[in-house]
């Protein structure tokens, strides 16, 4: 499949059944919400980017994997060269949208899980790594924006996950059944969440082997059942609809973050790229702030 226009981009988030709340109310189209549309706009521009040859070698790069042109944030860093271009596409789109654009963490995921769950695979025998490949193929060749989601609203800081008062103050398996998870909690401060076609989670910070519910990481389309996500307010979000307002601030380009809840959200078994490993949580998190910096 060629690289997705951004028109082809907006269309395919208006087909996905998305939870979404904000002001207390549902949002029943967050593509055509005057509030919402301009941090979908944001998204947009890494697509439209993509699509002009000038922008060619930042924006897109050729999948090691596949050998097709692929998005630059669905892509793995092969060399120095992938890393300096990295943050020129970054610094691109700050420059054309002067907004965030949303898809960072989920490109920075992608480097920290695809390394780990090899690992994880050859200490404990499981298949995680061919997991995680399936959906970066499946990423790239459909040219996805995939949100990555590590942190947990978590509580008391001062005590791990599993000695917590409320126990889904961090995300963790509820269930554990012969196709696969349900997991339960939530993701807070998810920014583009709502502008995703898939959600990767991950663990917030290293577990103890008490922890073994919350060592969790995996990833579903953004509109499977049970996921519902709260729009989290920003001190400017209504100065678009004011009649007579002199000051709109940036009326075309914007960001906007979610609490993103799981509530008993089933996860397939191929979707799964850590169960109960704890020893790897750690590691998953060092790797994936090590690309974030």
């Amino acid at each position: 499949m060629a690289l997705m226009t951004g028109e082809e981009y907006i269309e395919s988030i208006r087909k996905l059944d998305m939870q979404v709340f904000m002001f207390g109310e549902k949002v029943e189209n967050p593509v055509d919400n005057p509030i919402l549309r301009p941090s979908l706009n944001s998204v947009r521009m890494t697509y439209d980017l993509a699509q002009d040859p000038q922008y060619q070698d930042l924006m897109t790069a050729i999948s090691p994997e596949t050998g097709e042109r692929i998005n630059r944030f669905t892509h793995l860093h092969q060399s120095t060269t992938d890393l300096v271009n990295k943050v020129k596409m970054q610094r691109l789109l700050g420059q054309e949208t002067a907004s965030c654009f949303q898809r960072c963490v989920g490109m920075d995921a992608f480097n920290a899980i695809y390394s780990t769950t090899f690992e994880v695979d050859a200490a404990h025998g499981t298949h995680y790594f061919n997991n995680f490949k399936k959906l970066m193929f499946d990423a790239q060749t459909r040219d996805l924006t995939v949100d990555g989601a590590m942190t947990d609203p978590k509580g008391d800081r001062s005590k791990g996950p599993h000695a917590q008062e409320d126990p889904d103050l961090y995300l963790h398996v509820v269930e554990r059944r012969p196709d696969g998870i349900v997991v339960r909690g939530a993701k807070a401060h998810q920014t583009g969440a709502i502008n995703s076609h898939e959600i990767i989670v991950m663990p917030t910070s290293a577990m103890a082997p008490e922890d073994r519910d919350y060592a969790v990481a995996f990833a579903v389309p953004i509109d499977t059942p049970g996921i519902l996500m709260i729009i989290g307010r920003q001190s400017c979000d209504t100065r678009k609809l004011e009649e007579g307002t002199l000051d709109v601030g940036n009326s075309e380009f914007g960001g906007v973050e979610a609490l993103v809840v799981f509530d008993d959200v089933f996860v397939p078994n191929d979707r799964i790229f850590l169960n109960g490993e704890t020893e790897f949580a750690g590691l998953l998190v060092e790797r994936f702030a090590g690309y974030h910096r």
